[in-house]
């Protein structure tokens, strides 16, 4: 049994679809960011940078794992699964994970922020981190125009990666054109341990108005 800690966003989805994937037992916990659960010292002493998700491995000695991309390794190896086990294989997936975690994930995010959160509008700003996550999109569309997934097979690279690309429009981000991209979007997201991943902490209902709205306007 495993243990999550996570909440409705990009990130939280990441552990638990891969737990859905993987069909392995865990238990949610839903951390309250608004009320700042992820500070309090209990959490802080499995997740030392108060951050969402964590994991804690039960049948491995309460072994606490953060931060979401080292949840996905984690859990791929420990299953066997969605992790090449040849050192290319691997190494095709872990360089598509690094783009989400150093790139989409970090541009989406503050894209996000400088259209819905800055308490004064800065066009700079929000031009300059919406178009790089739309230029990281292209990067995505011309790999996803040769190969199924990312990786070549279903990997952890996918499942880091979709939980952002599937809400591009709360960044002003359109796919439309991106034949590639919005395939692979299509695909994952009619998975069942892709829904159900996502349905365990579902988005707030005002992100799902301001993601109709967006798409009304498009």
């Amino acid at each position: 049994m495993i243990d999550l800690y996570s909440a409705s966003t990009p990130n939280g989805w990441k552990a638990s679809i891969a737990l859905e994937e993987l069909a392995l037992p865990y238990e949610l916990h839903r951390i309250d960011l608004g009320a700042g659960e992820q500070k309090a010292p209990d959490y802080l002493k499995i997740n030392p940078n108060g951050r969402i998700p964590t994991i804690v491995d039960r049948d491995a000695g309460d072994f606490a794992v953060f931060e979401s991309g080292a949840i996905l390794v984690y859990l791929a190896d420990k299953t066997g699964r969605l992790m090449p086990t040849d050192s290319k294989g691997r190494s095709l997936v872990m360089q598509w994970l690094m783009f989400q975690m150093g790139g989409v994930g970090p541009m989406q995010g503050q894209a996000n922020v400088f259209i819905h959160s800055a308490p004064d509008a800065i066009p700079f700003a929000i031009d300059r981190y919406r178009d790089e996550t739309r230029r990281l999109y292209e990067v995505l569309d011309t790999r996803l125009r040769e190969a199924e997934f990312l990786a070549g097979d279903l990997s952890i690279a996918d499942i880091a990666t979709w939980p952002w690309v599937s809400l591009h429009a709360i960044a002003g981000v359109e796919i439309e054109d991106l034949p590639g991209l919005t395939r692979w979007v299509d695909v994952l997201a009619a998975r069942p341990a892709f829904i159900k991943g996502v349905e365990v902490t579902p988005l707030p209902a005002e992100i799902l108005e301001r993601m109709a709205q967006s798409e009304r306007l498009s």
